[in-house]
């Protein structure tokens, strides 16, 4: 395969990632800049992806304009951009793969949690407090700057909740399509965004939009318990793979 068609596999699956994400399955999101990073520099690819984002986001917030939670929006979107100033402030001086790392023992630390209280039976569920809500709203927004990678701290942050799925799925479409919203004067004045990748990006928009349709049918019909098994495996997995590209690099 010519190294413009491994380009374009991997942007196609990436859109779909980000579309799909949007849709109710957030945690795929985190297997974009990652198969980005492929074919090019990791923030390069993330530059390119944001567009791509903010067009799937319009059709995220609209399927699910009726299903989030207000309080947590209300904590981790100031939250949130609080982290996004940091990443603007530490940009160039921060190890990409450093952060990869750190937000894979973040990811695996959570699940071994989630199994030990699997043993020890079922918690009440957490509220949604302020403390907890602006740590981890920031770090969300700060490594969603870096690698559109704030999946996890939010994961961190609401499973505990246990929140109905839908509540779910729309509070983390909603918050990560504000946050990436605000990441765009960031990244403009960092020069990551330019008028010669809007071509590219007019193409895998429609790949996105297709995966947001795609994950919202998905998150519908599948049942609520079998629907947290594969958000928790699917952090498994991207957590395990950060750590290996972390490493690797």
């Amino acid at each position: 395969m010519t190294e413009p068609q491994l380009f374009w596999v991997a942007a196609f699956a990436a859109a779909f990632f980000v579309g799909g994400s949007k849709g109710g399955l957030p945690m795929i999101a985190l297997l974009s800049v990652p198969t980005m990073s492929l074919v090019m520099p990791p923030m390069l690819g993330a530059a390119l992806l944001l567009p791509v984002y903010l067009i799937s986001d319009v059709y995220g917030v609209w399927i699910y304009r009726q299903s989030y939670s207000k309080r947590n929006l209300a904590i981790l979107i100031p939250a949130g951009a609080i982290g996004i100033v940091a990443g603007y402030l530490l940009a160039g001086r921060t190890d990409e793969n450093v952060v990869r790392i750190v937000i894979g023992c973040v990811g695996l630390a959570f699940l071994a949690m989630r199994l030990r209280s699997r043993f020890l039976g079922r918690s009440e569920p957490k509220p949604a407090d302020v403390p907890r809500g602006l740590f981890w709203g920031a770090v969300s927004g700060f490594t969603s700057f870096v690698s559109h990678a704030g999946g996890p701290a939010f994961q961190l942050y609401a499973l505990p909740q246990q929140m109905p799925k839908m509540m779910f799925a729309g509070t983390s479409t909603i918050l990560f399509a504000v946050i990436n919203l605000m990441k765009v004067p960031p990244y403009l004045a960092l020069g990551l965004i330019g008028r010669s990748e809007m071509g590219t990006v007019l193409i895998l928009a429609p790949v996105a939009i297709f995966g947001a349709w795609l994950g919202y049918r998905i998150t519908r019909i599948i049942p609520e318990r079998i629907f947290f098994t594969i958000v928790e495996i699917a952090l498994f997995i991207i957590s395990v793979n950060l750590i290996r590209v972390g490493l690797s690099a």
